[in-house]
């Protein structure tokens, strides 16, 4: 894993050493960035589900202002703390060793971006939104909630204040997009789709790309 544009770009970042984080290839990271593009230079951004804490340090090296990353493992904390010092972008960043969903449960802080990577296959990604549609204060008035999962993992979630604004597909990494509802137009300009009324066009990138799972297209 690299950093692949900004003040840190080219450093070598520590690969995770558990199977409990879930790495994003080089590719899809600068896909995600891409997409994200003007969003980044100083925003808040919260990488939950940090594992080495690559996106958040991407962030930082495109111009977040602050990165809060969130992450249980010992072993990715010191990877992340590591990867913070080789990339000298500690100082606008706090690692936080705590679960996600208790971190979620206490006052919360308006952020620009919200990435969400955890586990796969373990039902944790709904969770996490569901948890953040219930405590829509985590996310600003114009903010967008990127979550990475495996294609096969893409399911309907219920929602109250938050809209799936779209998504995209690299292989078997799958970023999917939420904004605040009644913040549409960002939310579709942040995922690079547009709907027609209710419906959402899902678009999925060329060469690579898995089929979409039953139901979606």
């Amino acid at each position: 894993m690299r950093v692949i544009a900004g003040t840190a770009k080219g450093r070598t970042l520590r690969s995770p050493r558990t199977g409990d984080t879930r790495p994003i290839t080089d590719r899809a990271k600068e896909s995600l960035f891409a997409i994200l593009g003007p969003r980044i230079p100083g925003s808040r951004f919260l990488d939950l589900f940090a594992g080495t804490g690559s996106v958040g340090i991407e962030a930082l090296s495109r111009g977040a202002a602050h990165v809060t990353f969130v992450e249980r493992t010992a072993s990715a904390l010191a990877d992340i703390r590591h990867n913070l010092d080789a990339t000298h972008l500690a100082a606008n960043a706090e690692v936080r060793g705590a679960d996600v969903f208790a971190y979620l449960r206490g006052n919360p802080a308006p952020f620009d971006v919200i990435f969400v990577a955890p586990p796969q296959w373990r039902g944790m990604w709904t969770r996490t939104v569901q948890q953040l549609d219930q405590r829509p204060g985590w996310l600003a008035p114009d903010g967008v909630i990127v979550v990475q999962h495996d294609p096969s993992e893409s399911t309907e979630t219920p929602l109250r204040h938050l809209h799936l604004s779209g998504e995209r597909t690299y292989g078997r990494v799958r970023f999917t997009f939420f904004g605040p509802l009644g913040h549409e137009a960002s939310g579709r300009q942040a995922s690079g789709h547009h709907t027609r009324g209710p419906s959402i066009q899902r678009a999925r990138a060329s060469g690579g790309a898995s089929p979409a799972p039953p139901g979606q297209s």
